[in-house]
């Protein structure tokens, strides 16, 4: 099937659209305008960078490259959930970071290894594309996750004390509150998945589809892909939560107040 390219007069009737938007924010709120330009600036930048960097990591396809490009992912994804949230950087950054590092990797492993079955299993052009996937995701639900725990944990901080006052164990006074944000975070990835195919089509099937693939194969991928998304979601957000806690409570069990910024 042939694969119809984009040339770059194409990609520039493309931006003529963004006229629209700009049209829209000028009657409304004419400030839009400039994040608007901002935000397109910096996303067409950023790609082209990461396009031509994929294109030599991928000629290159390295194991030990790819991994440290995951690490430097990773590092990335950290800091962007810990500033979005307003928290001490200095006290969380580990904790992020190592759940974002164990929940997604061993997904990523297990999907190469037993799902699509590769011989080589740090092989770029699976490995980047998946694990940005899986990171991509758990990252807004991070961001989620922990900005919701710390917001119910200090509107409720009389109510946990009060629970510690009566002889509950600093992890079960806690409890209630880290289900309620997990229960916060994964709303949305569920309503997604049971959605997905009739309501909306995904960007990674209808991209295999516009490239060439069965709609059959794509539906493969698909499914396999939220799956593994939904599972290193929820593991990255468990683990995130948990990981903070450490970091966030003294020895009293008492919320810091320097964790905020």
């Amino acid at each position: 099937m042939e694969v119809y390219d984009i040339s770059y007069l194409s990609l520039l009737a493309c931006f003529l659209l963004l006229l629209i938007p700009l049209a829209i924010s000028y009657y409304f709120k004419p400030e839009f305008i400039r994040e608007t330009i901002i935000s397109v600036s910096r996303m067409v930048v950023q790609l082209a960078f990461v396009g031509v960097f994929l294109t030599l990591l991928f000629e290159l396809n390295n194991s030990f490259v790819n991994l440290l490009w995951l690490l430097v992912m990773v590092l990335m994804a950290s800091h962007s959930t810990i500033s979005d949230v307003k928290l001490n950087l200095k006290k969380l950054m580990l904790p992020t970071v190592i759940s974002f590092l164990v929940g997604n990797f061993l997904v990523l492993f297990y999907f190469n290894m037993f799902v699509i079955n590769l011989e080589n299993l740090f092989d770029a052009r699976f490995l980047i594309p998946i694990f940005g996937m899986f990171l991509g995701n758990s990252l807004r639900s991070n961001i989620v996750s922990i900005d919701s725990f710390y917001e119910i944990m200090k509107r409720n901080e009389n109510r946990y004390h009060y629970s510690l006052s009566l002889g509950a164990k600093k992890h079960e006074a806690i409890l209630p509150y880290a289900k309620k944000s997990f229960e916060i975070t994964l709303k949305p990835s569920i309503a997604s998945m049971s959605t997905i195919g009739i309501v909306a089509l995904p960007g990674m099937m209808t991209g295999q589809i516009i490239a060439g693939s069965s709609p059959i194969l794509a539906v493969k991928y698909q499914i396999a892909i939220m799956i593994g998304i939904y599972v290193s979601t929820m593991m990255t957000v468990v683990i995130g939560i948990f990981m903070t806690i450490h970091s966030s409570f003294d020895n009293y069990g008492i919320l810091k107040k320097d964790i905020f910024r």
